[in-house]
């Protein structure tokens, strides 16, 4: 048996990278996904490749109303969900803190932080009613490790690391599990404004020298993390911050 079979799950920021990824392989171990994407035509040209079993829906994730009408699209769709990732994210221009202006400090906490909020007022009640549920939210090896040059970013995934615990900590009584995933950098479509400079084999190089494996992340590597979450495998995990980052953070 599939291990997500007839499970339904919500993953934001679905249209590309590690969503993409984590959509695709919820999908291939039976799961119905409902995508939700800032990015409309990305997130329905994965779900049309990926066929019934999934649907897209525009959302800003920064704003309620988006977060609730995605939630309300996934029960009139599939069905109530029992999965949530809490994926889509963003950062600024890696550059000396000063340099960052309030506007773009904002719009970081807004998609990294505040989504969350918003789609745990949406989907808690939901799981509470069902007695269960996985929260997924991927942080990153920015919040355990930080490194200068990405100061606001890498509090804002500070943030919903520790966020991910005391969620844990709270719902656990209520049968819902909440865990992070902290991915190291990863060729996505935010590699230039994390790297700072043009993408390079050279600037790769340099990412590449502090993680001992040797290799930046993949989307199936963190879509792999989130299928365990997920799973009734990982039943009897909660709060923990999983890094996906090849040793980066050792």
């Amino acid at each position: 048996m599939k291990s997500l079979q007839n499970k339904i799950a919500i993953v934001t920021g679905g249209g590309a990278g590690f969503g993409e990824g984590i959509a695709r392989l919820f999908v291939e171990e039976g799961a119905r996904v409902l995508i939700a994407d800032l990015d409309f035509d990305r997130a329905k040209a994965v779900a049309a490749n990926l066929g019934a079993a999934a649907h897209a829906v525009k959302c800003d994730v920064s704003r309620a109303q988006d977060v609730q009408a995605a939630v309300d699209a996934c029960v009139q769709q599939f069905g109530a969900p029992q999965i949530v990732v809490n994926n889509a994210g963003t950062t600024h221009r890696n550059q000396p803190m000063l340099d960052v202006d309030e506007a773009t400090f904002d719009r970081v906490f807004n998609v990294n932080v505040k989504s969350i909020y918003h789609m745990t007022r949406a989907v808690v009640p939901i799981l509470r009613q069902q007695g269960q549920g996985s929260i997924i939210n991927i942080g990153s090896t920015a919040g355990l490790r930080p490194r200068p040059g990405l100061t606001w970013y890498n509090a804002s995934k500070g943030a919903v690391n520790l966020l991910s615990k005391s969620m844990a900590a709270e719902l656990g009584p209520d049968g819902i599990r909440v865990n992070a995933i902290c991915p190291v950098m990863g060729a996505t479509g935010l590699i230039e404004q994390f790297l700072g400079t043009a993408d390079s084999p050279e600037a790769r190089a340099r990412i590449t020298a502090g993680i001992p494996l040797g290799r930046m992340s993949t989307p199936n590597d963190v879509a792999q993390a989130a299928l365990y979450l997920a799973s009734d495998a990982s039943a009897f995990i909660t709060g923990v911050e999983l890094p996906v980052d090849g040793g980066r953070t050792i």
